[in-house]
């Protein structure tokens, strides 16, 4: 009899991929593309595969960096270009996390409000919820450990992709939208309103918001890491490391397209509180409670995993670039101090990660009082800004002098 593949054994060859889009998908794709798809409908398709696109591109870049160098993608960027990247990288992260962590507690405050209202207010379930959902994050990355870790972000992309994609193409059959959707996936167009002011200013905003947003950002580096806690090294593992990739960007914009698909010919305005419950509605009246229900679940499964993986791999980076800064001397192209040591691979034992945990966890929740949509506007613009400084640092790191010629 045939050996079957263990449960354990295949989510370490795609944990890593599916944890990179588990969490890039909940704040780049629920909100943004949800406010997105409000506004320009299914003709911003191409946005988010596209953006999709660039960030496969992007993270196997990294991950072919580090299986080549034995290097984060920071340690390598501080070796060879010195350690003031990783100084700016961590002026950049202070309020890069700030502004993540607000988007995601709002978004959790909102989805949890949607499934289970409290008060009569949603504002008041946004943070009722939003304090809670951080809270148990903040316990389950502290106790569990990566392993547990990684099997509760694998059981939320299963719920998030089964009830958000089966919904969104439910939507397009029923719609019989399937033709408009592919024109909006392969001619790319911004969509506005000429005869009114600053419409197209709007829309591009949003277009760029997709495109930083979905998949993530600066979460990606965190791939790096992910790749330590599976033992990954050398060329024999770069076709996995890819073939993972490959799984967890393809489910990420399919997510991020029904989100659009969803969001499309809804009118969502005010704070922005209320986004998910909206949806749901909407998807209520033309679909039924069925339909209904498994978006909400999906959307709340969806967060929930983006909160859990920036709450357990941000610190990483933090960590690290502070371990690595902090350095008695800067490194150089030459210089072996960055090598494997037990505090490098087990960072997340060390003081640095515990406090800064303790901190994207607490600090953000003060966003709560704040405009949601504003916050998850600001989050995505600026993490689209981030991008082109992540790419020119690939073409760097992995030039042949720096990769050499092996993991081509």
């Amino acid at each position: 009899m045939p050996n079957r593949p263990q449960p354990h054994r295949i989510l370490a060859a795609i944990g890593p991929g599916l944890l990179v889009a588990a969490t890039g998908v909940g704040a780049g794709d629920l909100a943004t593309a949800g406010f997105a798809g409000s506004r320009m409908g299914i003709a911003v398709l191409w946005a988010v595969a596209l953006g999709a696109l660039l960030k496969f591109a992007l993270t196997e870049g990294i991950a072919r960096h580090q299986l080549a160098t034995n290097d984060t993608l920071l340690e390598g960027a501080c070796r060879h270009l010195g350690r003031w990247v990783g100084v700016v990288f961590l002026v950049y992260l202070l309020p890069w996390s700030f502004f993540t962590g607000g988007a995601l507690v709002n978004a959790a405050g909102a989805a949890a409000h949607a499934i289970v209202p409290v008060f009569e207010r949603p504002a008041h379930d946004k943070v009722l919820f939003g304090i809670a959902s951080s809270a148990a994050g903040l316990l389950l990355v502290w106790l569990g450990g990566f392993r547990v870790f990684e099997r509760v972000m694998a059981a939320c992309v299963a719920i998030m992709f089964l009830c958000v994609v089966l919904v969104g193409a439910w939507l397009l059959l029923a719609e019989r939208a399937v033709g408009a959707a592919v024109v909006g996936l392969l001619v790319p167009r911004i969509p506005h309103d000429a005869a009114q002011p600053g419409s197209f200013h709007e829309s591009l905003s949003w277009t760029l918001a997709l495109l930083g947003g979905v998949g993530g950002t600066v979460t990606i580096l965190c791939y790096g890491y992910w790749m330590r806690e599976e033992n990954r090294s050398g060329h024999a593992d770069l076709r996995l490391s890819r073939w993972d990739l490959g799984v967890g960007y393809l489910a990420t914009a399919l997510f991020g397209m029904a989100m659009i698909v969803i969001a499309n010919g809804t009118t969502i305005e005010g704070k922005g509180v209320a986004l998910i419950a909206r949806l749901g509605d909407h998807l209520g009246a033309v679909a039924g409670p069925v339909v209904r229900w498994g978006f909400l679940i999906g959307a709340w499964a969806a967060v929930a995993s983006s909160l859990l993986g920036v709450w357990q791999s941000v610190p990483y980076l933090f960590a690290d670039t502070l371990r690595i800064v902090s350095a008695r001397r800067a490194p150089t192209s030459t210089d072996r101090s960055l090598e494997v040591k037990p505090e490098r691979d087990r960072l997340d034992r060390t003081i640095p990660y515990r406090a800064f945990l303790l901190a994207i966890a607490t600090l953000p929740l003060v966003t709560l009082w704040i405009d949601f949509k504003a916050v998850q506007k600001t989050y995505a613009i600026a993490g689209a800004f981030f991008l082109p400084l992540l790419a020119a640092a690939l073409l760097v790191l992995n030039r042949r002098a720096v990769v050499g010629a092996t993991l081509r």
